[in-house]
């Protein structure tokens, strides 16, 4: 590789920093959701019932089963990046949706007026990573233009992929 190539710390740091940071939810998501219920159910009441039903139904093990099927998804990203030198959109996508996820997390804290999983790995790690890969591609002049569609697309390719995850969780720990 010549030095214009990002190295595997930009690639496959993707990977790391959203192990880090997902550790954090693992460790503490479907409790804290399960405690908290009652009292998000009271500050935001325009969220439909359905919504709260199917976020109260996640037990820690099809979270975890969840967590391990995200795992697959940015494993992969992560190498078709290391393969094309930083140039793949699926990786140059997940990274965005990636960073776009801990900015997700810090208005979910703001909203509730304070700590909520995800919350103190997305300064930290999420968004400080999702910047400084960034500027590594720019320097080495892979990096595709982001515009207002791109955050828009990383959103939904960052929530299809948890909806994804979460399905198949689902489905994996029925047996």
């Amino acid at each position: 590789m010549d030095h214009d190539t990002p190295d595997a710390l930009v690639t496959y740091g993707l990977l790391a920093a959203w192990a880090l940071h997902d550790a954090e939810e693992v460790a503490f998501g479907p409790r804290w959701l399960r405690e908290n219920l009652p009292r998000l159910r009271e500050r935001f009441p325009g969220v439909p019932e359905a919504v709260w039903r199917a976020a109260g139904s996640v037990d820690d093990r099809e979270f975890r089963a969840a967590v391990a099927v995200m795992a697959v998804i940015v494993g992969s990203a992560a190498v078709a990046g290391r393969r094309s030198g930083g140039r793949s959109a699926f990786y140059q996508g997940a990274l965005n949706g990636f960073g776009l996820h801990g900015l997700v997390h810090l208005a979910q804290a703001a909203a509730v007026r304070g700590w909520t999983p995800g919350s103190a790995t997305s300064p930290l790690v999420v968004v400080p990573f999702t910047l400084w890969a960034r500027g590594r591609l720019r320097r080495a002049g892979v990096l595709r233009p982001a515009r207002a569609r791109d955050v828009v697309a990383g959103l939904a390719v960052a929530a299809g992929a948890t909806v994804l995850s979460h399905a198949a969780a689902r489905a994996l720990t029925r047996f």
